[in-house]
């Protein structure tokens, strides 16, 4: 059972996403209506799991305002080129054409065989750095190594990747900016050399995607960016899922030994979500879950606390790994659903797995003092002092 709200307790639900135990203040936001005004944030707040559900189906809302699909601060420069073209922050014609290769690629690989390769990696990899580097570069190195990138590459490619996605955050500063621009670019010049150098080995998802985009797919500039995206949507959102997993494992008991199951992993996605929130964008004047919106207008829809309405998973505070029928919406609905929901659940048990494995102290994991990572929607843990 979590702990009763503290006095420090976030007062809206950008600050809940770093805090300690953010749940009962859930719960109680829940309790209000449909569509909830935060006045500090100039944001319309959804909580509700039904609700939720709802509006991240509503064509009326869009994942990036209409008149700024690119960030300004990203404008003319490679990162915003890169961040045009992926598919998961954007709507339009050219994101609709690729989307469903991506999808079909993620839906068909030989999942078995891609866990295998993980967690040769993973447990090669465990133990080296820190655990809060563990958490981003096991993952993102798999994802490489399923693409097909070198074993001598995979850390340079990771580490493109984190600065790359340090633009993504409202946090960034300057200097976070002008490295993500040259990560950008050096991410998409080397996977176009990935692409065209040679052909893909069997089974791999590099295969898999160009299978999905058809003759086009080595040239397209989109396909190109969106590969770098399945690196890119696996950084901060897999990091938090295999760090929430360490917590749940210290706090709730372990997973079988020789295994981590995903029905373990998807509980922790689901209890204690590394993608806590997420913003809608009202696309013109309209009416949703009876409130008028205006073109503009923004909606969070806070997916951590969606998850634990009772309506939608039943006792949603108790850790259930063998919770029947569980609903998540962590990896999102309706046209921008997370197609890499089972890749991000097997990485995240193989790293699990290799770091329990190299005697990871589960006492020290306990002692994480409530500290996460400053972002304004992920959830990532961090052992640092």
């Amino acid at each position: 059972m979590d702990a009763p709200l503290s006095p420090d307790a976030p007062m809206d639900p950008i600050a809940a996403v770093t805090h300690p135990d953010p749940y009962p203040h859930y719960a109680t936001w829940r309790d209000g209506p449909a569509l909830a005004w935060v006045p500090p944030r100039g944001v319309w707040m959804a909580t509700r799991g039904d609700v939720v559900r709802r509006l991240l189906a509503t064509p009326a809302l869009r994942v990036r305002p209409v008149t700024e699909p690119v960030p300004a601060a990203l404008l003319g420069r490679p990162a915003g080129e890169l961040f045009g073209l992926l598919i998961r922050m954007n709507d339009g014609p050219v994101h609709d054409a690729h989307r469903p290769a991506i999808g079909q690629a993620l839906a068909g690989l030989p999942l078995p065989q891609v866990r295998a390769r993980a967690l040769a990696l993973a447990r090669a990899q465990a133990g080296r750095g820190t655990l809060d580097d563990a958490l981003f570069e096991l993952p993102v190195q798999a994802v490489a190594q399923a693409l097909g990138f070198a074993a001598a590459e995979l850390p340079r490619v990771a580490a493109w990747v984190r600065e790359f996605v340090a633009c993504l955050s409202p946090l960034a500063g300057t200097d976070d900016l002008n490295r993500a621009h040259r990560a950008a670019e050096s991410l998409m010049a080397r996977m176009t050399r990935l692409v065209a150098d040679a052909a893909p080995h069997d089974a791999s998802l590099l295969q898999a995607v160009q299978a999905g985009g058809g003759a086009q797919a080595r040239s397209a500039r989109p396909l190109i960016a969106n590969l770098v995206g399945l690196l890119s949507q696996t950084c901060d959102a897999t990091a938090g899922l295999v760090g929430n997993s360490l917590l749940a494992w210290a706090r709730h008991g372990a997973p079988p030994p020789d295994a981590t199951p995903p029905a373990w992993i998807e509980e922790v996605a689901r209890h204690d979500a590394a993608v806590q929130n997420t913003r809608r964008f009202v696309a013109e004047d309209t009416v949703l879950e009876g409130q008028p919106l205006r073109a503009g207008d923004v909606v969070l829809l806070v997916l951590a606390a969606a998850q634990r309405d009772p309506a939608m998973n039943p006792a949603p505070d108790r850790f259930d790994p063998e919770r029947p029928a569980r609903q998540l919406l962590g990896f999102g609905h309706g046209p921008h659903a997370c197609p890499g929901q089972a890749l991000a659940t097997l990485l995240a048990g193989a790293a699990v797995q290799a770091l329990r494995e190299q005697g990871l102290d589960r006492e020290a994991v306990a002692r994480h003092a409530g500290r996460y990572r400053a972002s304004v929607n992920t959830r990532i843990p961090s052992w640092e002092t």
